[in-house]
């Protein structure tokens, strides 16, 4: 066994891959005072702004270092669908991405929502949604992944709603903190090592 240094103004991160190759039984969702909204043709500065707000605790950056145009190629394009979970006052309180760029599979890309929702079993609407939506004719594989950095329980959670383990990798990046895209403050649970010595 080998440890591998990380720099002080990285992240490193255990990245799990799960799937389903069948559809589960379709339990009927709780019924909730939120609401799916689905997004055509998105604004790339109100979907970065709902994507920090549920990624920044989770250091979720890719899509706010992306150029306006490699954004827009992805979430303007007709095979990914982009949905907000919008509650009763209309706040936008969670994101679904469903990417079907690949013939008979359905990512689910983005899955999240406001941490201040954490543990009111809206995770488990928001993923009856997910699946509702991502199994349709031709889909024979749905997939995500998660990894060490997500919340705790998230990797529990998508075994609990069927999807299976079948791979897992390293990531390693520059922690979004250390350049200024996130404040410092962001993501309390994960060491903040960028400082200044």
């Amino acid at each position: 066994m080998s440890l591998a240094r990380v720099a002080d103004s990285d992240v490193a991160t255990i990245v799990t891959t799960l799937e389903m190759r069948q559809s589960p039984p379709l339990r009927p969702a709780p019924s909730f005072s939120l609401r799916l909204k689905r997004w055509h043709s998105p604004e790339p500065e109100r979907y970065r702004a709902l994507f920090r707000r549920v990624g920044e605790r989770w250091l979720w950056f890719s899509r706010l270092v992306m150029s306006e145009d490699a954004l827009l190629e992805i979430i303007r394009d007709p095979r990914v669908e982009v949905y907000a979970a919008i509650d009763s006052r209309g706040i936008e309180v969670g994101m679904l991405e469903l990417d079907l760029r690949r013939a008979g599979e359905t990512e689910i890309s983005y899955f999240a929502l406001v941490p201040e929702l954490a543990g009111q079993g809206l995770g488990r609407w928001l993923m009856a949604q997910a699946l509702t939506l991502a199994w349709r004719p031709g889909i024979s594989r749905v997939w995500l992944h998660t990894c060490t950095l997500d919340h705790p329980s998230a990797l529990n959670f998508y075994r609990a709603q069927g999807f299976r383990p079948v791979a897992r990798t390293i990531e390693t990046f520059t922690d979004p903190r250390a350049i200024g895209l996130l404040p410092t403050e962001a993501a309390p649970q994960i060491p903040y090592l960028a400082k200044a010595r």
